[in-house]
C-alpha cells in the first residue's frame, strides 16, 4: 500500500501542477494531503494509522516536513541562502536602470560589421548579463525588445535570431552569480552529508571496519565552488555559441548577414564603449573576484553587487547631466582610500596603540562614511527618478519569496516522499541498474532532461536533486565531487528554459516578440542551442578537470589552505614529488653528500648522530618512493582482474542485504498482526520461506575462491599503505632533525641574553627569602623554556626553584642545582657559537634544497607551484570502489 499512496503523492502533485494550481502550495498540499489520507484509510481499516507507512507516522513525517522547513530558515550551515535576495536586487536593478539596454545597443554597433555580428552581440551581452543580473526573465525581454527588431529588421532568419536571444539569456542560469547554483549548493551541501553516512556504511558492510579512512570521505561543496566550478563551463558554452552562429553565417550569409554600422567608429564611440563596458564588467570583477581571492564570501559578495549595481544605477538613470557621475565617482574615490588605509595601517580598533593607529582609523571612518554618502545618494536618486528603486524592491520581494516558498514546500514534499518509501525505492531501482555508476547517472540525467520540458528549474533542483544526489555521491565508482555533479544538474537544468512546450524563455520571448515572428520558428531556433548544451554538457562530463580544478585551486592558493600532510591531499602530493625526483634527483643526493662533509664535531653526540642519521633517512627516502609506487602498480595491474569479481560479489551482498532488510520488515508486520489475520500471517511466512531461498540461492553465486582473491587484493593494498608509511616516515626523519638543529643554533643569540641573569641567580638565592625567589626562577626558567634546545638548562632550574619552594626550602640543592644549570649554559653556549659559524649557513642552504620536496609535509602549506600541481591531480575523478 505504500507504493499506492507514493504513486497518489506523485498524480496529486502532476494534476496539481497542470491545472496551474501555484508551485509553492502544489508541493506541500500534495504531501500533506496524501499523509493525511494514508493515515486515515490505515486507523478506518485496520486501526493503525502508521500502517501504511514504510516507517514512522503520519505525526513523525507531518513533523518531519516541518523541520526540514525551520531548517531552510534557522540552520546556521544553510546561511547561503541569505545570499539569493542580493543577487536578484542586483539583477533587477541594473535591468530597470537601463544598463542592459545600453549594452546591447553599443554592442551590436561594435559586432554589427561582421556576417552573425548581431548574433555574437547578443550572446555577449547575455553573457556579461548572466554574470550581472542572473534574472534569466529580465535578459530575454531586454534583447527581445531592444535586439530582436534590430536582427529581423536587416533580415536575420527567425529561427536564428530567436534561438540566439532566448539561448543567451539561459546563460544566467550557469554562468555566476546564478540562483540555480545557490540552490544547488544548498541541496547539494546536504546530499554530502548523507552520502558520507551511506558510504561509511557501505565500508563497514564490505571490510568489517568500524572507521572509514578520510580520504574516501565525500567532497561536499558550497555557494562560493559552485561559482567558481561553474565558471569554465559557463565560457565553453559561450563559446560554442558564438562558434555555432559564426558558422552558421558563414555557410549561410543570408541567414545573418552583416550590418553597415551607424554613425562612425571614432574616438566619441570608443569612449562610449568603455564607459558601457567597464562598470559592468568592474562590478563582475568585485563580485567573482571577491570570492575567487578568498575576500568574500558568496553572502557578501552578494552585499557588493547589490551596492554596485545602486552605484551603476545611480549615474545611469541621471545621464546626461552635469553631476551625473558624482556618487559614482565619491564611491570609487573612498573605495580607494580604504584599500590604501587597510594596507597601511592597523584598523582594529581594540588595538590602538600609537598616534599612526588613530590616523589610520580616522581615515577607515572617512573612507566608509564616503561610501555610505554614495550609496544613499544613489538610493535617492533611483528612488526620486521613475521610482526605480521602489519597483525594484517590490519584484526583488516577490521573487525572493517564490524561490523561499518553493523551497518550504519542497521541503515538506521530500519529507512525504521518504514516507512512503520513495527514497529507498529509487535507490533500490538506481542500484539495481548494471553498468554502475554512470548508468545510473546517465538515467538521473535524462530524467532531469524531460522534466525540464515541463517543470522549472527550481522544482527541478529541490525535488529531484536531494532524492538522488546523495545515491550518485555515495557512489565510489566514479567517486564525483559535489560540485561537479552540481554544474552537471545545472547545465542539464539550464535546457529546461528552452524545450518546448514549456520552456520559459520562449514563453518570455514570445510576449515581446512581433505577431511576424512564429512560434514554430522559435522551436525550431533553440533545437540547435539545445544541442550544444547538452554538447556542453558531454564535454564537462568527460573533463571534470574544467569543473573541479579552479575551486581546487583557490582552495589550496588560500590563506586557509590545507597542509600537505592533510591525508586527502596525499595522493597528489606524492605524484608531485614522483616528478620532482624525477627531474631533481641527482642534485638532491648531492646535497645530501655535501651535507654529510660538514663538521659536526663540535655538536653534543646525540645531535650529531640525529643529524647523520637524517641525512641517511633523506638518502633513503628515493628508494622507498620508488617502493611505494611500484606497489601501487603492482595493485593496478591486478586491478583488472580483480575488478569484475569485486563487483559481481558486491552486487550479490547488495542483493543479499536489501532482501534481509525485506525480511525484518516483514516480521515486524508480522508481530503487529491484529487478531483475526492468520491469512495475511501465512502469506507473509510464505514470504519469509521465499526470501530465506532467495538468500540461499545468491550466497550460492559467490565464488568459491572468492574469500582468498578478496585476502590476496587486500595484503596488495596493504602493502601500498605500509610502504607509503614507510617514506613518510623516512622524509619527516630526513628533515625533521635537520630544522630542530637550525632552530637551536638560530636561537643562539637569545640564549646569550640570558646569561648574566642566570649567573646572578646563586647570589640572590643566598640573599634573599626563599619564598622571594620562587616567582624569579619560574621566570627564569620560561624563558629558557623559550628558547630552542635549552630544556636541560631550564630542568635545572625548575629543580632549584620546587627546591626553595618545599615546605622546607633548601637553599643547597637550590644551589646546587643553579650551579648545575650554569654549567650546562656553559658547555652550550660554547658549541652553540661554533655551530652558528660553521654549521648554520651550510646546513641552511641543505635544508633550503630538501624543503619542499623530501620536507613538502611538515611544511604548513603547498607552495604556489605545488599547489597547482596538486589541484590539477585532484580534479580527475578517481576510482575507489575496490577498496570498499
Amino acid at each position: 500500500m505504500e507504493l499506492f499512496f507514493l504513486f497518489l503523492l506523485v498524480v496529486l502533485m502532476a494534476i496539481a501542477l497542470g491545472v496551474g494550481y501555484p508551485v509553492a502550495f502544489a508541493l506541500p498540499g500534495s504531501s500533506i494531503i496524501t499523509i493525511l489520507l494514508a493515515a486515515g484509510a490505515g486507523y478506518l481499516f485496520l486501526g493503525d494509522s502508521d500502517i501504511f507507512f514504510a516507517q514512522g507516522g503520519p505525526a513523525q513525517w507531518l513533523s518531519a516536513g516541518v523541520t526540514n522547513l525551520r531548517g531552510v530558515y534557522w540552520e546556521p550551515e544553510r546561511d547561503t541562502l541569505i545570499a539569493i535576495p542580493l543577487f536578484i536586487f542586483m539583477g533587477i536593478m541594473l535591468q530597470r536602470s537601463k544598463i542592459a539596454e545600453d549594452l546591447l545597443i553599443t554592442m551590436a554597433r561594435l559586432f554589427g560589421p561582421v556576417p552573425g555580428g548581431l548574433g555574437i552581440s547578443v550572446v555577449f551581452v547575455g553573457a556579461l548579463l548572466a554574470a550581472t543580473t542572473g534574472i534569466v526573465g529580465a535578459t530575454v525581454v531586454a534583447m527581445g525588445l531592444i535586439s530582436l527588431p534590430a536582427m529581423l529588421r536587416n533580415n536575420y532568419s527567425q529561427p536564428l535570431a530567436t534561438g540566439t536571444i532566448a539561448a543567451s539569456g539561459t546563460l544566467g542560469q550557469i554562468i555566476p552569480p546564478s540562483i540555480v547554483l545557490i540552490i544547488l549548493a544548498d541541496q547539494l551541501s546536504s546530499a554530502a552529508d548523507q552520502a558520507g553516512t551511506a558510504r561509511k556504511a557501505l565500508f563497514k558492510d564490505a571490510t568489517g571496519e568500524l572507521s572509514m579512512p578520510s580520504i574516501f570521505d565525500v567532497v561536499s561543496t558550497s555557494a562560493g565552488e559552485m561559482f567558481l566550478g561553474a565558471f569554465i563551463p559557463g565560457i565553453v558554452l559561450v563559446v560554442l555559441y558564438m562558434a555555432y552562429i559564426l558558422i552558421y553565417a558563414f555557410f549561410n550569409p543570408k541567414a545573418a548577414p552583416p550590418v553597415a554600422s551607424e554613425g562612425k567608429i571614432d574616438g566619441a564611440f570608443l569612449v562610449k564603449v568603455v564607459l558601457t563596458l567597464v562598470p559592468p564588467l568592474l562590478l563582475i570583477f568585485l563580485v567573482l573576484g571577491s570570492i575567487i581571492g578568498g575576500i568574500a564570501t558568496v553572502n557578501q559578495a552578494g552585499a557588493i553587487g547589490a551596492g554596485g549595481a545602486l552605484i551603476m544605477a545611480g549615474y545611469r538613470l541621471r545621464e546626461g547631466h552635469s553631476r551625473a557621475y558624482y556618487p559614482a565617482l565619491l564611491a570609487i574615490a573612498s573605495l580607494v582610500l580604504i584599500t590604501i588605509t587597510l594596507s597601511l595601517y592597523n584598523t582594529n580598533v581594540k588595538s590602538i596603540n600609537s598616534a599612526e593607529d588613530q590616523f589610520g582609523i580616522a581615515l577607515a571612518i572617512i573612507g566608509t562614511t564616503g561610501l555610505i554618502t554614495a550609496l544613499v545618494w544613489s538610493g535617492i536618486r533611483a528612488l526620486k527618478i521613475e521610482n526605480t528603486l521602489h519597483g525594484v524592491m517590490i519584484e526583488t520581494a516577490k521573487t525572493t519569496s517564490l524561490v523561499f516558498i518553493i523551497l518550504l514546500g519542497a521541503a515538506i514534499l521530500t519529507a512525504a516522499f521518504r514516507a512512503f518509501g520513495g527514497e529507498h525505492l529509487v535507490k533500490e531501482f538506481l542500484e539495481g541498474l548494471p553498468g554502475g555508476f554512470w548508468t545510473k547517472f546517465l538515467i538521473v540525467m535524462a530524467v532531469i532532461f524531460v522534466l525540464g520540458f515541463f517543470l522549472d528549474f527550481i522544482e527541478i533542483a529541490v525535488v529531484v536533486v536531494p532524492i538522488v544526489a546523495p545515491i550518485l555521491l555515495a557512489d565510489p565508482e566514479a567517486n564525483v565531487t559535489a560540485v561537479w555533479l552540481g554544474v552537471m544538474i545545472g547545465l542539464n537544468i539550464q535546457t529546461s528554459f528552452l524545450t518546448p512546450p514549456f520552456g520559459f524563455a520562449l514563453f518570455y520571448l514570445r510576449g515581446v516578440a512581433p505577431a511576424v515572428v512564429k512560434t514554430i520558428n522559435m522551436y525550431k531556433g533553440v533545437i540547435p542551442f539545445i544541442l550544444l548544451q547538452l554538447s556542453a554538457l558531454a564535454i564537462v562530463g568527460a573533463v571534470p578537470q574544467l569543473v573541479n580544478y579552479l575551486p581546487n585551486r583557490v582552495s589550496l592558493l588560500s590563506e586557509n589552505s590545507p597542509p600537505p600532510r592533510n591525508p586527502k591531499l596525499g595522493y597528489c602530493v606524492d605524484n608531485y614529488l614522483v616528478k620532482e625526483f624525477a627531474t631533481n634527483k641527482a642534485g638532491l643526493l648531492q646535497n645530501i653528500s655535501m651535507a654529510r662533509n660538514i663538521d659536526l664535531s663540535t655538536l653534543p653526540s646525540g645531535m650529531s648522530k640525529d643529524l647523520a642519521k637524517s641525512f641517511d633517512s633523506a638518502e633513503q627516502s628515493f628508494a622507498l618512493l620508488d617502493g611505494a609506487i611500484a606497489a601501487e602498480q603492482v595493485v593496478l595491474d591486478a586491478s583488472d582482474a580483480y575488478r569484475p569479481d569485486h563487483h559481481f560479489v558486491r552486487e550479490v551482498e547488495r542483493d543479499i542485504r536489501r532482501l534481509e532488510t525485506h525480511k525484518a520488515e516483514l516480521e515486524t508486520e508480522l508481530s503487529r498482526l491484529p487478531e483475526g489475520s492468520e491469512k495475511r500471517a501465512v502469506a507473509i511466512n510464505q514470504k519469509l520461506e521465499n526470501i530465506d531461498k532467495d538468500i540461499t540461492e545468491l550466497t550460492a553465486k559467490i565464488p568459491s575462491d572468492w574469500e582468498g582473491k578478496f585476502e590476496t587484493y587486500s595484503k596488495l593494498r596493504k602493502t601500498v599503505t605500509s610502504e607509503r608509511g614507510k617514506f613518510y616516515r623516512a622524509s619527516q626523519e630526513g628533515y625533521e632533525p635537520v630544522v630542530e638543529m637550525m632552530n637551536v643554533l638560530n636561537s643562539t643569540d637569545a640564549f646569550n641574553e640570558l646569561k648574566d641573569e642566570l649567573y646572578a641567580a646563586s647570589a640572590q638565592i643566598e640573599d634573599n627569602q626563599p619564598v622571594d625567589m620562587v616567582e624569579p626562577l619560574a621566570a627564569l626558567a620560561k624563558k629558557f623554556g623559550d628558547v630552542a634546545g635549552a630544556d636541560k638548562v631550564k630542568s635545572a632550574i625548575s629543580k632549584a626553584r620546587r627546591a626553595i619552594k618545599a615546605r622546607k626550602p633548601n637553599k643547597e640543592k637550590a644551589l646546587k642545582e643553579i650551579a648545575k644549570a650554569v654549567k650546562l649554559y656553559d658547555e652550550q653556549i660554547e658549541w652553540r657559537k661554533a655551530g652558528v659559524t660553521n654549521i648554520l649557513p651550510k646546513l641552511g642552504e641543505y635544508e633550503q634544497s630538501i624543503r619542499h620536496n623530501i620536507g613538502i609535509r611538515q611544511q604548513p602549506k603547498l607552495t604556489r607551484e605545488q599547489a597547482l600541481s596538486v589541484a590539477g591531480c585532484l580534479s580527475d575523478h578517481r576510482d575507489i570502489s575496490l577498496n570498499f
